[in-house]
C-alpha cells in the first residue's frame, strides 16, 4: 500500500502524542536516498540537479537538498528568498517564473540565474541588464501529463515563449545585446523513457536556433509511484538515453551542452506522509456511501480534489477485517474528498481499508510533494499543519 512507509504504528502514535494531529512528517534519510539517485543520472558533458522546490519548500528540506549538492528551481521571487534565507547562494538558484519578479534587479545584482518565460520579460531583462547573458523557456509544441492541468507544454500551456516566436526572441536579444546561454523546455509528466529521449530530441533541435547556448534544461517531470498500481521512473534508463542523445547532438554539431534537470515530484512525494485522526464516520444509507471524516483535508492535501489525484491510504486501527469507505476531509465543501476516481475528481471511488473507529489514526502517503505548498491553507480558518522531518 505504502510505497516508501517509514513509519511504524507506535511512532506515529508517539509523534501525534508529541506535535497532534493532522501532521506532515517527512524522512531525512529518504530525502538523501532520492538526492542521490537523481544525481547519479550520467550526463557526458556536466551535469546540474536543481530541486524544484515548489514541490516543498519546507527549510530543512532544502537544507538536505542543498548538503546534497543540488542547487534550486524557484518560481518565484519570493522563493528565491526562501532558499537564501535556508542558506543556497544566490548563483546556486535559477528563476524561471510566470510572473516578472518584483525584485528581479536586486535578485540579479546578487547572483541569481534567470530564465526568461515570455517575450515582455526578456524585454524588461534585456532593459535592465543590456549586454548580459540569459536563459529562456520556450514552449516547443507538445505536451505531457495525466491531464491538462499538469501539462505545461503545448497549445494548452502558457508556459514560456511560443516556438513560432523563436525570431522575436532574437530580435529582443540583438536590441539589448543579450547572450542566450541557456534554453529551457519542459514537457511534463512520464515514465516512458522514449517519451523522455523524444522530449530530448526536440529540445536539442529547438536549441539549433541558439548558437551560442550552452546549457539545455529540460525541466522536470519524473513521474513517481505512489500508488502500487502506478510505474515509477526509471532514471537510469532516461539518462542513458539523454547521454546517447547529447553526445549525437555533439558529434553533428560540435557543441557539449551541459545539461540540467529540474526534479521536484521524485525528489520528496514518497518522502511524506500525513498523519491524520477520524474524527467521525457517516452514512448515507444502504443505497449510498460509508464516510471516513478525517482532522484534514483539502487544506493540507487538495491533489485529488484538484486532480483526481491517488494517495495511499491506511488506517493504524486494530480490526484486520476490511470494509469499503470513502475518505473525505473536514472542510465544509463537498469537493473535500480523498478518494476521488483516478483523473476524475468529480467521482467518488470507495476505498477499501482496514474496519474504522473514531479516533483512529491513519496515514496518507505520497504527500511529500505539491501538498502542503499547494494546499487551500486557511479555507474554513483552519490553521496551517506542522510540519516535521524525522
Amino acid at each position: 500500500m505504502f510505497k516508501t512507509n517509514f513509519l511504524s504504528k507506535e511512532r506515529a502514535v508517539e509523534l501525534v502524542r508529541e506535535h497532534a494531529s493532522p501532521l506532515f512528517v517527512y524522512s531525512r534519510s529518504k530525502l538523501v536516498e532520492q538526492a542521490k539517485i537523481m544525481s547519479g543520472i550520467t550526463s557526458p558533458f556536466g551535469l546540474d540537479v536543481r530541486y524544484a522546490m515548489k514541490a516543498n519548500p519546507h527549510s530543512e528540506i532544502l537544507e538536505i537538498f542543498r548538503e546534497a549538492g543540488l542547487g534550486i528551481d524557484a518560481s518565484s521571487g519570493y522563493e528565491v528568498e526562501a532558499a537564501i534565507a535556508s542558506g543556497y547562494k544566490p548563483e546556486q538558484i535559477l528563476l524561471t517564473s510566470q510572473q516578472l519578479a518584483h525584485n528581479l534587479a536586486e535578485l540579479i545584482e546578487r547572483g541569481v540565474q534567470f530564465n526568461a518565460t515570455s517575450l515582455r520579460q526578456l524585454e524588461a531583462y534585456g532593459k535592465l541588464f543590456p549586454g548580459t547573458s540569459v536563459g529562456v523557456r520556450i514552449n516547443p509544441g507538445i505536451g505531457s501529463g495525466h491531464s491538462v492541468k499538469v501539462n505545461v507544454g503545448g497549445v494548452t500551456s502558457s508556459f514560456g515563449i511560443w516556438h513560432e516566436y523563436i525570431a522575436a526572441v532574437h530580435t529582443v536579444a540583438a536590441a539589448h545585446k543579450l547572450t542566450i546561454e541557456r534554453m529551457h523546455t519542459h514537457i511534463g509528466c512520464g515514465t516512458d523513457p522514449i517519451v523522455w529521449q523524444e522530449a530530448a530530441r526536440i529540445s536539442l533541435e529547438l536549441i539549433k536556433n541558439f548558437p551560442e547556448a550552452r546549457i539545455i534544461n529540460l525541466g522536470g517531470g519524473f513521474k513517481v509511484a505512489r500508488m502500487d498500481e502506478e510505474q515509477a521512473v526509471d532514471t537510469v534508463r532516461i539518462g542513458e538515453l539523454l547521454m546517447q542523445e547529447l553526445r549525437h547532438f555533439s558529434q553533428i554539431t560540435g557543441r557539449q551542452l551541459r545539461l540540467e534537470l529540474e526534479p521536484g515530484t521524485f525528489m520528496v512525494a514518497n518522502c511524506g506522509i500525513l498523519v491524520a485522526t477520524i474524527d467521525d464516520i457517516a452514512d448515507t444509507g444502504s443505497d449510498g456511501y460509508e464516510f471516513i471524516k478525517l482532522n484534514t483535508g483539502m487544506n493540507d492535501i487538495l491533489r485529488p480534489s484538484m486532480y483526481g489525484a491517488q494517495h495511499p491510504i491506511m488506517i493504524l486501527g486494530e480490526s484486520i477485517e476490511e470494509k469499503d469507505y470513502i475518505v473525505v476531509g473536514h472542510n465544509c465543501e463537498s469537493a473535500d474528498l480523498l478518494t476521488p476516481a483516478a483523473g476524475d475528481p468529480e467521482v467518488l471511488m470507495p476505498r477499501t481499508l482496514t474496519r474504522a473507529n473514531i479516533g483512529d489514526l491513519v496515514l496518507i502517503g505520497g504527500v511529500g510533494a505539491y501538498c502542503a505548498s499547494m494546499a487551500a491553507q486557511g479555507y474554513n480558518g483552519f490553521p496551517k499543519t506542522k510540519e516535521i522531518v524525522i
